[in-house]
């Protein structure tokens, strides 16, 4: 997988969760769900910066890794 995919996966995330905002899932379901997604990338490219796509998904990192 290449920076594209993790940009769009992270995209697809976000707009999940923006989407579903009011609905039952708990921090912790996503949280796991978030995860088990990052460990998978990391698992596909040893140059997956997890630490950044995560912030990405956050929302407090950009696409690149700088702060919003």
């Amino acid at each position: 997988m290449t920076k594209k995919h993790f940009i769009e996966m992270a995209d697809t995330l976000k707009a999940f969760f923006e989407t579903n905002a009011g609905t039952e899932m708990d921090v912790m379901t996503r949280n796991v769900l978030i995860n088990a997604l990052a460990d998978f990338c990391q698992s596909q490219n040893s140059n997956f910066n997890r630490e950044r796509w995560l912030g990405y998904v956050a929302g407090t990192n950009g696409k690149n890794g700088g702060k919003r």
